[in-house]
């Protein structure tokens, strides 16, 4: 495994995986390919360890992040596609980077805040770790803490309730005047899975438009419909395989242009 940095890359950590990216998408699935996989994301750990040291101290334990942006570099290897001809740095970072801020946005609020309450909070907290440095024994007051953060009394105590809001109730607690365990987790609803195809499906779009009339209606009843290929020929009045044919056809041809407008 290389691990040189070159003028190449962004980041002074970033090792040379280009070559390991290429063996690692032409490897079918076996030992080897999950071996070879392990390796890349070693490599790219002390940036992902990097990206998660710079949310220290935000409140959130720093070996948590640290697991969060790992998980987050697994996601960026096993989605990364090395014929797109982008580094894989330009991916990774704002996949380990976006999956570190979604942990913030998901466990560490317990609702969405405004950003003027997040920044209020924020200076309420530093004030009032400086201050508690000074006033040993007690709690700096309200007042203490307007004074010494330049604020008004009403701004630090809304800093002050941002500070007690900040941990997320846990999904198993019981909701008030329950009395069946009936639980947050009961009320919230699953992540749509047509979220991860975005992408695709506005790519592929006008390239489907762009179909004749005959293979758009097939791959509608195929992949739309669900019909069977039998059902498909039966409509249309032609054998099965002649319908597999075309369904492969013009898959291989969409996916030829998507990939061709993407380079």
């Amino acid at each position: 495994m290389r691990t040189h940095a070159s003028a190449k890359h962004p980041h002074d950590d970033a090792p040379d995986t280009a070559e390991d990216f290429r063996r690692l998408a032409s490897l079918p699935p076996g030992r080897l390919r999950d071996a070879l996989r392990e390796q890349i994301i070693e490599a790219w750990l002390p940036m992902a360890n990097r990206l998660a040291g710079r949310f220290r101290n935000r409140g959130e334990n720093y070996d948590d992040l640290r697991q969060v942006a790992a998980m987050g570099l697994v996601k960026a290897v096993d989605r990364y596609d090395p014929e797109l001809g982008n580094a894989f740095e330009s991916y990774a970072v704002p996949t380990v980077t976006g999956e570190i801020k979604r942990h913030f946005r998901d466990h560490m609020w317990t609702l969405h805040v405004p950003r003027r309450v997040q920044d209020l909070r924020n200076r309420v907290r530093f004030a009032r770790q400086d201050l508690s440095q000074t006033i040993p024994g007690r709690r700096p007051t309200v007042a203490e803490i307007a004074e010494y953060a330049q604020m008004s009394e009403e701004d630090v105590r809304t800093g002050l309730e941002a500070l007690e809001s900040f941990t997320a109730l846990s999904l198993d607690a019981e909701l008030p005047g329950s009395e069946d365990g009936y639980s947050l987790s009961d009320v919230l609803g699953s992540a749509d899975p047509a979220l991860d195809v975005v992408i695709d499906r506005e790519a592929v779009k006008p390239r489907l438009q762009a179909l004749p009339e005959r293979e758009r209606a097939i791959l509608y009843m195929r992949f739309f419909a669900d019909m069977t290929q039998s059902r498909i020929a039966e409509q249309l009045g032609i054998s099965q395989m002649h319908v597999s044919r075309l369904i492969s056809r013009c898959c291989s041809r969409l996916r030829e242009q998507v990939l061709q407008d993407v380079a």
